[in-house]
């Protein structure tokens, strides 16, 4: 049953894209595609959290020589990225059919069969039983949304395209694909294990140096300096953008560093030897320098987009800092980004898609007839500055514990910093919308359609419901990390 349900959970994205691809003449067949998959995806990963034997179901794809094969199971990390896609989908399709359809966007088809494939590679990522499916699922996510980020087809949408596929697949098939290469002659495995597998077989200078290779062979985290494909990838739709930062790409890319150092590499032994600490301040230089470029935008998706790198850092920063509390608030800020960027990324598109607005001088007033996205956008905003009640005060609760234990007092100063520069790069914006009037008041400013609305409200009250309810999952985390935290104690 385990087994049947995760593969439900995994095929069926890949099932939507086939169908998406045959209905290509009957739009009323794509529409009813794109509604009810995420669904019966989420509603399959729910009964397998909930019913299945989790730690002994594995599928086995195709067997391709010896031990090795692609085949996929679940582990805690793998199940929190899964839940995020499998969360967002339906809300993702949902805006994605308002957004097509209000801005009157053609070839919708192969954008949806596009789209689908992209959330199916991005669930083989996270149930990933070893490197190779890993990677393969990798390389797949990257050709699906190559489509999506040129869909436009201008020069500059082309540029972007080419940027975008050259920065993934030259860093991941030259670094990435060596380090595994490299870990299978060292260890003769692939698999993903409790405690890593290289204690024993590499010294501190060959675990270095392996770690170089996939941090900087993931080009999907956008840590610097292979961070500009993500901003040039903004001139894509807003669906597009808000698969790449909140549900799909850039998550990939962080989800893969964190499980390879929890499963390759092994967490006492990075510690012991100290072959992340270099980690911790290529991460920290990421956040603060992103976060200041952003301040300078004066472009919302592009704003958005070096907001994208900064935050995601986090996560990598977290998971460097090797501490118990800091890999559950890499883990827990996974979820808040996800959450909170989503909706900003919706409200960015809906406030082009009813007033074809798209500058941050531009929003002046914009609230007064958009109160619902605009209110929405303020919440969402309010969680990635890491304010209570909101899940991003949470994660980033977590990671100034961990730097605290572990004696990184810097650490803590460089996220309070950041959480300060994302205060002046967001709060401007809920001013602007709220508090400033408009230029041209004979303007008229309409509010997003619904469908929209609605799309943005499921994220925002999951922001709400991981800060007040996130105990159960945050003690399930800790089975796998250890630690304590005085959170409770603060609610």
């Amino acid at each position: 049953m385990g087994a049947w349900l995760l593969g439900t959970c995994l095929g069926v994205p890949v099932l939507s894209t086939v169908l998406i691809a045959l209905s290509a003449q009957r739009p009323l067949w794509t529409d009813t595609i794109n509604i009810v998959a995420p669904f019966l995806s989420l509603f399959a990963f729910i009964l397998f959290v909930l019913t299945a034997d989790i730690a002994n179901t594995t599928i086995v794809l195709l067997p391709i020589v010896g031990d090795i094969a692609i085949a996929f199971s679940a582990e805690p990390l793998g199940l929190v990225f899964a839940g995020l896609v499998c969360a967002l989908w339906p809300v993702s399709s949902l805006y994605a059919m308002a957004y097509m359809q209000h801005n009157r966007l053609g070839r919708t088809t192969s954008f949806y069969a596009y789209y689908s494939l992209a959330i199916g590679s991005a669930l083989g990522i996270a149930f990933s039983d070893n490197l190779l499916t890993l990677f393969i699922f990798y390389e797949v996510l990257t050709f699906s949304t190559y489509p999506l980020v040129s869909y436009q087809r201008s020069p500059e949408a082309l540029r972007a395209g080419r940027l975008y596929l050259a920065t993934l697949v030259g860093t991941s098939t030259i670094l990435l694909l060596t380090a595994i290469v490299w870990i299978w002659s060292l260890t003769g495995t692939l698999d993903f294990v409790i405690g890593g597998i290289l204690e024993g077989y590499a010294n501190r200078i060959q675990t270095t140096l392996l770690l170089l290779l996939v941090v900087f062979g993931t080009a999907k985290a956008a840590i610097i300096p292979f961070h500009q494909w993500l901003p040039s990838a903004m001139v894509a739709p807003v669906p597009v953008s808000a698969l790449l930062h909140a549900v799909a790409v850039v998550k990939a890319g962080v989800f893969t560093i964190m499980k390879l150092m929890l499963y390759v590499f092994g967490v006492d032994f990075l510690s012991n030897l100290g072959s992340s600490d270099w980690l911790i301040y290529l991460a920290s230089l990421t956040i603060i320098v992103s976060a200041i470029i952003a301040t300078r935008q004066t472009h919302l998706k592009k704003l958005l987009a070096y907001s994208t790198i900064s935050q995601l850092s986090y996560v990598v920063l977290g998971m460097a800092m090797l501490h118990p509390l800091a890999l559950l608030g890499a883990v827990m800020h996974v979820l808040a980004h996800g959450f909170a960027k989503i909706t900003l990324f919706f409200g960015a598109g809906a406030i082009y898609t009813a007033n074809k607005l798209s500058r941050v001088d531009q929003i002046n007033g914009i609230a007064s007839a958009m109160p619902w996205t605009m209110g929405l956008f303020a919440l969402a905003s309010l969680s990635l500055i890491g304010l209570p009640p909101l899940v991003g005060f949470r994660s980033k609760w977590f990671l100034l514990e961990g730097a605290a234990s572990g004696q990184m007092h810097w650490v803590a100063v460089v996220l309070i910093i950041s959480s300060l520069l994302s205060a002046i790069y967001l709060l401007p914006l809920i001013h602007r919308a709220f508090f400033r009037h408009r230029e041209t008041k004979d303007t008229k400013h309409t509010e997003a359609p619904l469908a929209m609305r609605l799309a943005m409200l499921f994220p925002v009250v999951m922001c709400f419901v991981l800060f007040f309810y996130g105990d159960p999952l945050s003690n399930q985390l800790q089975v796998l990390y250890g630690g304590e935290s005085s959170i409770s104690a603060l609610k």
